[in-house]
């Protein structure tokens, strides 16, 4: 185990987002390697009923099962707003698909919503001519996130939406260890005119080298927007109580505690953080000002996930900006791109601990985000039709 999952404990972090733009910073994952991926069934019905909030929980569970199952052994993830890819090395692929296979049938009993799963070697993308490689990006001093490239991500998401490398789900009745995960902050809202979901994908005829230099250009006329875009202000997203998606957590959090029990325990405790926050003061250890400042630096509003994905607090200018720079790019033939418009960001967490630093953040819109901006692209691009969706 050591050799192989060391690989990418020991990869070197890289502080600047724009960095990642170039080919050169990512390394290829090691032999023997095992990809996985999920998604949710008709995402897209489910955020038209409104129901997003879960979408994204949902998503965001894929990886807080598997860091609780890897006892918060660092690998590679990248959250996709209604589901998760990631990868493992060979000898953690059996406690995966277990992971996979139990939230699978827990998903569909406690939600009645279709969580499709599915694994396979690094070695079967390779032989399709494409690749998975994969950089570490430090977005503080405390929390990192894997950006992914080389086209494999993507391959193994339509394979699995064709029904290939399935992971079934198990017969097992118990609720897979979603400890961390959380959703009580009040949806951010814009500052800059609206909230922007970007995904651009370079075409498979297009030259790595001209999509970096699309990547650059995009970053360079969002950083004309305070902090880059960043759609979650320094001093943190809003908390409400109660909290909006309380009976969610109790739901996602639960195991094997009544309902209603777990539900009472989260009232309970989002009173008392209320309270803490309206104090504003450190209390026995737990500094509010600072975790809220926290949950800004460490949020992962952009990412590279075979294409570069950005949900930002954008100005119409800017907006306009960006498109006409995509439309000319996709015209070329060197793209394909898909966007959606919101009024509000959303973030979903998972905390190990709040007396640490280490918690991570997932941006993204809060009607639909990346969700509805991969419907779009599809609408563009009517041949790549079950790629994003």
């Amino acid at each position: 185990m050591a050799e192989q999952a060391e690989f990418y404990e020991q990869l070197p972090k890289q502080r600047t987002f724009a960095d990642l733009a170039r080919p050169d910073a990512f390394v290829p994952l090691p032999a023997g390697w095992i990809i996985c991926c999920t998604d949710i069934v008709s995402s897209t019905d489910l955020i038209a009923a409104g129901r997003y909030k879960t979408v994204n929980m949902i998503g965001a569970s894929v990886i807080a099962a598997m860091m609780n199952a890897l006892e918060n052994a660092p690998f590679p993830y990248s959250f996709g707003g209604d589901g998760a890819s990631f990868a493992v090395p060979p000898e953690w692929a059996g406690v995966a698909r277990d992971t996979l296979a139990d939230l699978r049938a827990w998903v569909l009993r406690e939600f009645d919503i279709s969580l499709r799963a599915a694994q396979m070697p690094i070695e079967r993308i390779r032989s399709e001519g494409l690749d998975v490689t994969v950089a570490r990006y430090a977005v503080s001093a405390d929390a990192d996130y894997a950006m992914f490239s080389g086209g494999g991500l993507s391959w193994a998401e339509r394979q699995m939406k064709s029904g290939a490398y399935a992971i079934s789900p198990t017969e097992k009745t118990a609720a897979p260890d979603l400890t961390g995960l959380s959703c009580r902050w009040d949806n951010t809202p814009a500052r800059n005119g609206l909230i922007l979901s970007v995904v651009v994908q370079p075409t498979s005829q297009s030259d790595p080298r001209l999509f970096s230099g699309l990547a650059a250009r995009l970053l360079e006329l969002t950083a004309q927007l305070e902090r880059g875009g960043h759609p979650v202000p320094q001093s943190g997203p809003r908390l409400r109580y109660p909290p909006p998606g309380l009976m969610l957590e109790a739901r996602l959090s639960r195991g094997r505690l009544p309902l209603a029990f777990r539900a009472l325990w989260l009232i309970v405790g989002s009173a008392i953080a209320r309270l803490l926050f309206a104090r504003g003061r450190p209390t026995g250890g737990f500094d509010p000002s600072h975790y809220l400042s926290v949950i800004s630096a460490n949020s992962d509003f952009r990412k590279f996930d075979d294409g570069l994905k950005m949900t930002v607090d954008c100005s119409p200018a800017v907006r306009d900006q960006v498109v006409a720079l995509l439309e000319r790019a996709e015209a070329a033939g060197e793209i394909r791109f898909g966007l959606h418009e919101q009024d509000a960001a959303m973030v979903t967490c998972i905390v190990p601990s709040a007396m640490r630093d280490d918690h991570v953040h997932f941006v993204d819109g809060a009607s639909g985000g990346y969700t509805r901006a991969a419907a779009d692209l599809q609408r563009r691009s009517p041949r790549q039709i079950g790629e994003l969706a």
